[in-house]
């Protein structure tokens, strides 16, 4: 960021730019409260932010808490991530409806609303090129998520406020957003330093007839995001782990962490790039139709690695097992990077606590940066 690019939006100049996005054609959704949890939820004004709120997560463990300030986006992830707004827990993929000369068969494409979301974070972004890569890259791309992704806005939140569950500095993942947005911004007390990241992005900060940052607004920025990777205490032991993993696919810690893991499937549910899906073909009880749909599956499910008369993985500790050298070995080969961006959900939402960190830094012991 230089002095010339960046603008500055006060703090009630807020609701001037979401007012813009949606005169622009975009319904709003951003992060609010519900049951307990900062989730995307739509959006009437900015006074639906979760304002002065803080949530503290350990392994296991995650709460709101009130600190009595102004701040907006002084938080941490909650659960949700992108992953649902674009790869839809549950979706008819085509349609079969029986005719006088036998089936026809349509495909089911959304039609979908322009959609604007706010408050999102680096690790998400850099989440969402992971799912870019998965869908829509290589020779068949998914309709339903390119539907959804081509009409898509982002106003991203440089984080300032990471978890002690959070390790984006140690993925390169974050907490500054570098990509991937149309407007990025970093809050301070009095507002908003803010930046265009797309020509749409810079169109309406320049209707908005921001000022330019100060100075010491663009250090307070530097600072702010500098002190949010300074404090992250925990970190994988390498970037690329998958030949550390695949040597040690013996490890006793494989049984270790089995006899902690209730192969709930909670870690796959909030991680933001874990596309695991299974299909299934629901017949209308008339036999007049039938619903081919994909919904969200996990790897650590029972019949996920089922085969005909087969089961791949019968035990907890080789579900963790592909679990883990997937998301940070295997992931290299297929789309050339690792598959966690160091958001730390899979450490607060498992019900036992098991850190991803911990486990890799005991299997590996270390790794190529």
């Amino acid at each position: 960021m230089t002095d010339a690019s960046a603008k500055f939006l006060v703090r009630a100049g807020l609701q001037q730019l979401l007012a813009l996005i949606e005169a622009s054609g975009f319904d709003c959704i951003g992060p609010q409260v519900r049951d307990g949890a900062i989730v995307y939820e739509r959006m009437r004004s900015a006074a639906d932010l979760p304002e002065g709120i803080r949530a503290s997560q350990q392994p296991g463990a995650y709460r709101l808490e009130q600190a009595g300030d102004q701040r907006l986006f002084a938080w941490a992830n909650g659960p949700q991530a992108l992953k649902p707004l674009l790869f839809a827990p549950e979706e008819p993929l085509w349609r079969a409806r029986r005719t006088e000369h036998g089936f026809a068969v349509e495909a089911c494409v959304p039609q979908i609303a322009p959609l604007a979301v706010i408050g999102v974070r680096a690790c998400d972004l850099a989440a969402l090129a992971i799912q870019d890569k998965i869908f829509l890259q290589g020779p068949y791309p998914d309709p339903c998520y390119a539907a959804r992704r081509e009409s898509l806005f982002l106003v991203a939140v440089n984080c300032t406020h990471p978890a002690a569950t959070c390790f984006c500095a140690s993925t390169g993942d974050g907490p500054r957003a570098a990509f991937g947005f149309d407007i990025a911004l970093t809050e301070l007390d009095d507002g908003f330093v803010a930046l265009g990241g797309s020509p749409r992005g810079e169109r309406m900060l320049d209707e908005l007839a921001l000022p330019n940052a100060t100075a010491p607004q663009v250090a307070s920025d530097q600072s702010a995001v500098e002190q949010a990777a300074a404090v992250q205490i925990r970190s994988l032991p390498g970037r690329n782990l998958r030949d550390a993993l695949f040597a040690n696919l013996q490890h006793p810690r494989w049984d270790e962490v089995a006899s902690r893991c209730l192969s709930c499937g909670n870690c796959t549910l909030v991680c933001p790039t874990c596309f695991c899906h299974a299909e299934a073909d629901v017949p209308a009880l008339d036999g007049a139709s039938s619903v081919h749909q994909r919904q969200w599956d996990s790897c650590f499910s029972e019949g996920h690695a089922y085969i005909h008369g087969m089961q791949l993985r019968p035990e907890i500790r080789h579900r963790y097992r592909q679990w883990l050298t997937h998301k940070l070995g295997s992931w290299h080969d297929q789309f050339g990077a690792s598959g966690c961006v160091g958001c730390g959900r899979c450490i607060a939402w498992c019900p036992v606590g098991i850190d991803i960190t911990e486990e890799a830094g005991a299997i590996c012991g270390g790794g190529d940066a």
